[in-house]
């Protein structure tokens, strides 16, 4: 279970993303442009946990 959690915040990203698309071709170009945000975002969080992980180790 541990192994998968690691994985996480790139599906999260993943999930994201496509709901990024699914507005936008759907006509709710403000709202996917927010949500596309969120992509980079999660990703650095993710980026910056792993780094004060590893920084411990």
């Amino acid at each position: 279970m541990k192994k998968y959690i690691a994985y996480l915040p790139l599906l999260l990203s993943i999930m994201s993303l496509l709901f990024s698309n699914y507005l936008w071709f759907y006509g709710d170009k403000q709202q996917a442009m927010y949500v596309g945000i969120w992509v980079p975002s999660i990703l650095c969080v993710a980026n910056y946990f792993n780094s004060l992980k590893a920084l411990k180790k």
